[in-house]
């Protein structure tokens, strides 16, 4: 692709990533929202690496003022760091199973990380200890599944609607 046809580019690709971060704001299914595909597609699609890590922040930020911020948001927003930097390793090969896998990965070091007790410290929901532990993980289960399935969902809606809009646009420029 030149470089003259990625500029027009930049327009559908933030507002995918605007109608994803929407997701948190309407009513879902528990951890079901497109947070993650958001983050990898940005990664993976945008050259300049400070405005792909940037772009999903600022999105996160702004829906955590209509949402309350908390606690682990530190943990959270580290987990969507690494997905796009998850994103910009599958850059030049954005295959469907580098992208499933990709975003499985995302899903299982968010569910590791974001569960983890000390988090919560500040409502004291699980014991900081290995039973704390455990009961925390086993706890977040069925938030689990729905991140799995919508990272999955997700990530495929957003990347195939960009690549499609981008075949439909290479054929009006052909």
């Amino acid at each position: 692709m030149k470089n003259s046809s990625i500029k027009p580019m930049l327009l559908p690709a933030a507002f995918l990533i605007f109608i994803a971060a929407s997701t948190r704001l309407f009513p879902h299914p528990f951890n079901f929202t497109a947070i993650g595909a958001m983050a990898l597609f940005s990664g993976a699609n945008f050259k300049n690496k400070t405005f792909a890590l940037l772009l999903p922040f600022i999105a996160m930020f702004l829906t955590d003022i209509v949402l309350g911020f908390h606690f682990s948001m530190a943990a959270v927003y580290a987990c969507i760091g690494f997905t796009v930097w998850l994103g910009m390793k599958s850059s030049s090969d954005q295959n469907i199973l580098r992208l499933a896998a990709s975003s499985l990965i995302s899903s299982l070091v968010f569910f590791l990380i974001t569960n983890l007790p000390f988090w919560y410290y500040d409502i004291q929901l699980y014991p900081m200890n290995l039973e704390g532990t455990l009961q925390s993980y086993t706890m977040a289960i069925p938030f689990f599944g729905n991140q799995i399935a919508g990272d999955l969902f997700y990530t495929a809606l957003i990347f195939g609607v960009y690549r499609l809009f981008i075949s439909v646009r290479l054929k009006s420029i052909a």
